[in-house]
């Protein structure tokens, strides 16, 4: 089965994208999401050194609710935040030291702070020690720290193994 479904839980979410991206269940829709789901990790299997491993692979559900709704706040926040004439933006860029050790949590985390509006991945050190992340209203930059590392990098660390 591991020759034919080389990373069943990216098949599983490339499909699951598709079927998003598409907002239908037409059956040519959910056959043809079904295909690329199955060929992409076919094809991309050699590009993936270290295949991601989960520890605790149910937590995703929550982890995936919580960004749901973190994504559906911060657009209400950036919207107030652009249509208030009287609010003075403080753009900045700040740095947010990693304590994750798997690569593909590393991403899911730079995807996770980019699909959030109002901030967005800029860089990853050589080291992979450190996230440069553009904030566009940067308050208190040890809160904002603080509040990625609580909501998104502590329940990265639980789902991955290092």
């Amino acid at each position: 089965m591991r020759g034919w479904l080389p990373q069943p839980i990216f098949s599983l979410c490339l499909w699951l994208v598709w079927l998003l991206l598409g907002n239908t269940l037409a059956p040519g829709q959910v056959l043809l999401g079904a295909l690329l789901a199955l060929a992409l990790p076919l094809f991309t299997v050699r590009f993936w050194p270290d295949r991601p491993r989960l520890r605790r692979p149910l937590q995703l559900l929550p982890y995936f609710a919580l960004l749901l709704w973190d994504i559906t706040v911060a657009n209400l926040v950036v919207a107030r935040l652009i249509l208030d004439p009287t609010r003075k933006l403080r753009p900045a860029f700040i740095r947010l030291p990693l304590d994750l050790c798997n690569d593909f949590a590393i991403v899911v985390l730079t995807n996770t702070i980019s699909l959030t509006p109002g901030t967005v991945s800029a860089d990853l050190s050589i080291d992979r020690r450190t996230l440069l992340i553009h904030v566009l209203d940067a308050e208190d930059e040890a809160q904002i720290i603080a509040r990625i590392k609580h909501r998104y990098e502590r329940p990265l660390q639980e789902i991955f193994e290092c």
